[in-house]
Protein backbone atom coordinates (compact mmCIF):
# COMPACT_ATOMS: atom_id res chain seq x y z
CA UNK A 1 0.00 0.00 0.00
CA UNK A 2 1.21 3.61 -1.04
CA UNK A 3 -0.75 6.82 -0.26
CA UNK A 4 -0.82 8.97 -2.86
CA UNK A 5 -2.35 12.21 -1.83
CA UNK A 6 -4.84 13.88 0.83
CA UNK A 7 -8.22 13.24 -0.85
CA UNK A 8 -9.92 14.87 1.67
CA UNK A 9 -9.90 17.23 4.96
CA UNK A 10 -12.38 17.10 7.77
CA UNK A 11 -13.28 20.09 9.37
CA UNK A 12 -15.46 19.61 12.89
CA UNK A 13 -18.09 22.54 13.62
CA UNK A 14 -20.24 23.28 16.05
CA UNK A 15 -23.06 25.16 13.88
CA UNK A 16 -23.21 23.67 10.73
CA UNK A 17 -24.83 26.89 8.71
CA UNK A 18 -22.39 29.41 10.37
CA UNK A 19 -19.07 26.72 9.49
CA UNK A 20 -20.69 27.32 5.98
CA UNK A 21 -20.97 30.64 5.55
CA UNK A 22 -17.30 31.16 6.89
CA UNK A 23 -15.69 29.28 4.19
CA UNK A 24 -18.08 30.04 1.55
CA UNK A 25 -18.63 33.90 2.74
CA UNK A 26 -15.23 35.10 4.13
CA UNK A 27 -12.56 32.88 2.93
CA UNK A 28 -14.68 32.55 -1.02
CA UNK A 29 -14.26 28.98 -1.26
CA UNK A 30 -16.43 27.43 -4.05
CA UNK A 31 -19.20 25.04 -2.25
CA UNK A 32 -18.99 21.82 -4.25
CA UNK A 33 -22.51 20.87 -2.90
CA UNK A 34 -23.99 19.82 0.67
CA UNK A 35 -26.14 17.41 1.95
CA UNK A 36 -27.69 16.98 5.63
CA UNK A 37 -25.10 18.31 7.84
CA UNK A 38 -22.38 17.43 5.36
CA UNK A 39 -20.85 20.59 3.25
CA UNK A 40 -17.91 20.00 0.70
CA UNK A 41 -15.65 23.11 -0.53
CA UNK A 42 -13.06 22.51 -2.84
CA UNK A 43 -9.73 24.20 -2.28
CA UNK A 44 -7.89 24.00 -5.69
CA UNK A 45 -8.36 19.98 -6.10
CA UNK A 46 -8.39 19.33 -2.16
CA UNK A 47 -11.62 18.31 -0.59
CA UNK A 48 -12.82 20.16 2.59
CA UNK A 49 -15.64 18.81 4.61
CA UNK A 50 -17.68 21.04 7.20
CA UNK A 51 -19.48 18.78 9.53
CA UNK A 52 -21.12 18.27 12.60
CA UNK A 53 -18.91 15.78 14.75
CA UNK A 54 -20.70 11.88 14.36
CA UNK A 55 -19.40 11.22 18.13
CA UNK A 56 -17.98 13.87 20.97
CA UNK A 57 -14.45 12.38 20.43
CA UNK A 58 -14.64 13.95 17.09
CA UNK A 59 -15.57 17.43 18.04
CA UNK A 60 -11.94 18.09 19.48
CA UNK A 61 -10.25 20.94 17.62
CA UNK A 62 -8.95 20.40 13.75
CA UNK A 63 -5.40 20.37 12.52
CA UNK A 64 -4.66 23.48 10.75
CA UNK A 65 -4.85 24.22 7.43
CA UNK A 66 -2.37 26.39 5.53
CA UNK A 67 -3.53 27.76 2.48
CA UNK A 68 -1.24 29.15 0.06
CA UNK A 69 -1.79 32.64 -1.22
CA UNK A 70 0.63 34.76 -3.93
CA UNK A 71 0.06 37.97 -2.19
CA UNK A 72 0.05 37.48 1.70
CA UNK A 73 -0.57 41.11 2.74
CA UNK A 74 -3.37 41.87 -0.38
CA UNK A 75 -5.04 38.12 1.24
CA UNK A 76 -5.16 39.52 4.79
CA UNK A 77 -5.90 42.97 3.93
CA UNK A 78 -9.22 41.43 2.34
CA UNK A 79 -9.74 38.98 4.62
CA UNK A 80 -9.82 41.31 7.14
CA UNK A 81 -12.84 43.58 5.28
CA UNK A 82 -14.76 40.45 5.15
CA UNK A 83 -14.56 40.09 9.26
CA UNK A 84 -11.90 37.57 9.42
CA UNK A 85 -10.19 37.45 12.96
CA UNK A 86 -6.60 37.25 12.74
CA UNK A 87 -4.32 36.22 15.54
CA UNK A 88 -1.76 37.96 14.19
CA UNK A 89 -0.13 40.33 11.05
CA UNK A 90 1.69 38.70 8.07
CA UNK A 91 5.44 37.86 9.02
CA UNK A 92 8.56 35.93 8.16
CA UNK A 93 8.69 32.77 9.97
CA UNK A 94 11.63 30.86 7.71
CA UNK A 95 14.50 32.39 5.35
CA UNK A 96 16.06 30.02 2.84
CA UNK A 97 18.54 31.41 0.57
CA UNK A 98 16.66 33.75 -1.18
CA UNK A 99 13.10 32.72 -0.23
CA UNK A 100 11.30 33.93 2.61
CA UNK A 101 7.95 31.73 4.01
CA UNK A 102 5.33 34.06 5.47
CA UNK A 103 2.52 33.40 7.42
CA UNK A 104 -0.31 34.54 9.52
CA UNK A 105 -3.01 32.37 11.44
CA UNK A 106 -6.92 33.17 12.07
CA UNK A 107 -9.71 31.49 13.13
CA UNK A 108 -12.80 30.54 11.39
CA UNK A 109 -16.08 31.01 13.31
CA UNK A 110 -16.35 27.80 15.25
CA UNK A 111 -12.52 28.51 16.90
CA UNK A 112 -10.62 26.15 14.91
CA UNK A 113 -7.33 27.55 14.10
CA UNK A 114 -5.83 28.00 9.96
CA UNK A 115 -3.33 29.94 8.32
CA UNK A 116 -2.19 31.71 5.12
CA UNK A 117 1.08 31.08 3.68
CA UNK A 118 3.21 32.21 0.69
CA UNK A 119 6.68 31.99 -0.26
CA UNK A 120 8.52 35.43 -1.47
CA UNK A 121 11.11 35.35 -3.47
CA UNK A 122 13.73 37.97 -2.24
CA UNK A 123 16.22 40.32 -4.56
Amino acid sequence: MQIKQIGQIGIPVKDFDRGVAFYKEKLTLPLLFSTGNLAFFDCNGVRLLLSLPEREEFAIASSILYFTVEDIQASYDEMVKNDVRFLDEPHVVAKMGDTETWMTFFSDEEGNTHALMSEVTVS
